[in-house]
């Protein structure tokens, strides 16, 4: 990695992009400390300390949500609206046809995608201003529409922001938004385990299990995301004229985690949305029983938790993944899997391997879920940067380092007549 790094600065052209993307990083990081107007940033803070949902939003945010800063709820609406544009496109026919239209459709249903941003971003911000009035100094509609509208701003240049990487950078610019956001709070968090050691909380043995399980989460994350059950298919030979296409093996490449974290952050949501609710009625006593039980450190919660995720798991795959255009394709082609016919059969096997792998990924996905649980429950340590924040950033510098390397390629390729 660091010798593929070490070629691409030496490029020119690569040079450029790696400094153009380290520096919208640094205007994130700016825009990460000029908080929204109105706001009692250390009720924030205390809110912050007693919720598990709130603590996921800060780390995803890097830190601007503690600040209640202009980015404090990230990129997540264009998240959502994103997920949603793609379960509109199994559902709806006209985003069905925009979806298989190419380029052309790609960037209607992107248009559609950033209205969709600002849309949820407002709705959500209305929904944390006014979850949150607490932390308003001056409650009322003036001040919950400023800060709305500020927050909603905050979203719609990061999403800005993330296309500008993506176009003149090197990455997915929304990933890499949300890679240094958790990033960021790296050194945030050893310090904080020095201040533990330091003040007699925890000891070095305990701090030695940290890092020995964030290894093996790391290269389990790598093992996964890279995983591959791959399926051979063959292709006849077809005589066109006077020349001969087809007859070559290649193979079918399904991934482990198809799914990759977006079934953490479905679960994560619908699950945590009741708890909010009830937070908001601290008087009511089925609000405060249902807080208690729902807690996110009971064995019920991470029960359903990761119940919900491997449900998602395949609930998402299945929209993303079709095996009957992958089997109508391969007949179109002349391709079959051995000792299969083409058409219906080899769908079915296509699903059945599939549901198989896909399982797999789904019981992974919900342990490194329910780990930071099962961690702070033994160690103690209210620590959030857990197995999701690992997910997301393994796997955002997996796809980086892979796009480097293929620039890399064609630059450095010879050709045959050398």
């Amino acid at each position: 990695m660091i010798g593929s790094l070490a070629s691409a600065w030496k490029l020119g052209d690569l040079r450029k992009k790696i400094i153009f993307t380290l520096a919208m990083f640094l205007v994130f990081r700016i825009g990460v400390h000029i908080p929204v107007p109105g706001i009692n940033t250390q009720v924030i803070a205390e809110l912050i300390s007693k919720g598990q949902l709130l603590g996921f939003f800060d780390i995803i945010s890097g830190g601007a949500f503690k600040k209640f800063s202009i980015f404090a709820m990230s990129i997540t609406p264009y998240i959502n609206a994103s997920i949603i544009m793609q379960l509109l496109t199994v559902v709806i026919p006209y985003f069905e046809r925009l979806h298989k239209e190419g380029a052309e459709g790609q960037k209607k249903m992107s248009e559609y995608v950033r209205y969709g941003t600002v849309v949820l971003g407002f709705i959500q911000a209305v929904g944390i201003s006014i979850g949150l009035r607490s932390a308003i100094i001056n409650p009322g509609w003036g001040s919950t529409i400023v800060i709305a509208l500020s927050l909603t701003a905050g979203t719609a240049f990061l999403m800005w922001l993330g296309e500008l990487i993506t176009e003149k950078g090197i990455g997915n610019g929304i990933s890499l938004i949300i890679f240094a956001g958790i990033v960021s709070r790296v050194p945030a968090g050893i310090v904080s385990l020095y201040e533990y050691l330091v003040a007699g909380t925890t000891n070095i043995f305990v701090i030695l299990i940290f890092a020995v399980v964030g290894l093996a989460v790391i290269a389990g994350i790598i093992a996964v995301q890279e995983g591959q059950r791959r399926i051979p298919v063959q292709y006849a030979k077809r005589v066109v004229g006077r020349k001969v296409y087809g007859g070559q093996s290649t193979h079918i490449p399904l991934k482990v985690n198809q799914a990759g974290v977006i079934p953490i952050i479905f679960a994560i949501s619908i699950l945590m949305f009741p708890g909010t609710i009830a937070s908001w009625f601290p008087a009511n006593k089925f609000a405060v029983w249902f807080t208690n039980v729902f807690n996110f450190q009971t064995v019920l919660y991470n029960v359903i938790y990761a119940l919900m995720i491997i449900f998602f798991t395949y609930f998402y795959t299945a929209i993303t993944f079709n095996p009957n255009d992958i089997a109508d394709n391969m007949k179109k082609y002349g391709g079959f899997i051995p000792g299969l016919r083409p058409g219906r059969p080899t769908a079915d096997y296509i699903s059945k391997v599939s549901s198989r792998v896909t399982l797999a990924g789904a019981i992974f996905l919900a342990g490194i879920a329910v780990l930071p649980s099962a961690l702070m429950s033994v160690t103690a340590l209210p620590l959030y940067f857990g197995g999701t924040s690992l997910l997301i950033v393994v796997g955002v510098a997996l796809d980086t380092m892979k796009q480097i390397e293929s620039n890399l390629l064609m630059r450095h390729y010879q050709g045959f007549l050398k």
